[in-house]
């Protein structure tokens, strides 16, 4: 369970599986080269980011234990902000600019209610940070660039297709996600960039429905995974049971069995769920954790 308190409404990049129409503007060989140009400068803050898990960590067996994708330079010192499940639990890290400079990187901190994680090489990367922007400011439509790893080939343009509520099955929630289409192949860690050149999204997931709408199906939640000596386990749910009510209260979906399970209290707190388990429906009261006690983290962050 996450601390209550600390739950905000802070935005992720989610790249979406779907396909748009790509408008090609014809330039002048002059104003390739310098768009060309502009680009390279901007995306170079673009940087690969590899990662060393402990091997006892609780995120390896689903994310395994080496792990790679790209971070942006956010600071002249060698801040490096990415995608958080790239880089949590890890033991040591490096970062790898676009002319191949290996620098070794500390952990900084990770955060599970954003879905961000920061890195901060162990000496400076000489590289122009990105500016950072206001994804709020983002609507739907808005015209985007997407940057790997990788320099000016590594760029796509993408179209803000919806920024709406994104609940995930590893108990995470994003009050407003942005979804970009068409998708990038190198999600992960990428950054998000607006017209004025400014960062305002990092790259977590490909989906499968990035526009919201469509009909709406009644359906039933279950427990797809267990994570093995968490709470649940330890409380007896099993993988494939069927979560009936939190609390006596039925839950409508996803994210709303996240709201009813965080109003309960703050970590620590039991959590009484009626769960539909090998035909019966049995009442499981849940002592609930704080997640970063659970994960293998570094005591320096």
């Amino acid at each position: 369970m996450r601390n209550a308190s600390r739950r905000g409404s802070a935005t992720v990049a989610l790249w979406a599986m779907l396909a748009t129409t790509t408008v090609v503007a014809l330039m002048s060989a002059s104003a390739v080269v310098a768009q060309s140009a502009r680009v390279e400068e901007l995306v170079s803050a673009v940087v690969r980011v590899n990662a060393h898990i402990n091997p006892e960590g609780r995120t390896v067996q689903g994310l395994g234990r080496e792990r790679e994708g790209s971070g942006i330079v956010i600071d002249s010192a060698g801040l490096v902000l990415t995608i958080g499940y790239l880089m949590v639990e890890a033991y040591a890290a490096e970062v790898v600019d676009n002319n191949g400079r290996t620098v070794p990187a500390d952990v900084v901190g990770y955060d599970h209610e954003s879905g961000l994680g920061l890195l901060r090489a162990i000496e400076p990367l000489k590289l122009k940070p990105m500016a950072l922007g206001k994804s709020a400011e983002i609507k739907e439509g808005d015209p985007v660039l997407v940057a790997s790893f990788g320099g000016a080939a590594m760029v796509a343009g993408a179209y803000v297709v919806a920024k709406r509520e994104f609940a995930g099955s590893w108990e995470y929630m994003l009050e407003e996600a942005l979804f970009t289409a068409p998708p990038h192949p190198a999600w992960s860690g990428a950054a998000l960039i607006n017209r004025e050149g400014k960062l305002v999204g990092v790259g977590s997931l490909i989906v499968g429905e990035a526009v919201s709408g469509g009909d709406k199906t009644p359906g039933n939640m279950f427990v797809s995974r267990v994570t093995s000596d968490g709470p649940a386990e330890k409380a007896g749910i099993k993988r494939g049971d069927v979560v009936v009510a939190v609390n006596g209260e039925q839950p409508k979906n996803l994210a709303d069995f996240y709201r009813k399970v965080w109003a309960q209290g703050r970590a620590g707190v039991s959590i009484a769920l009626d769960v539909l388990q090998d035909s019966e429906v049995k009442r499981f009261n849940v002592k609930s954790i704080d997640r970063l006690d659970h994960l293998k983290l570094k005591s320096t962050f």
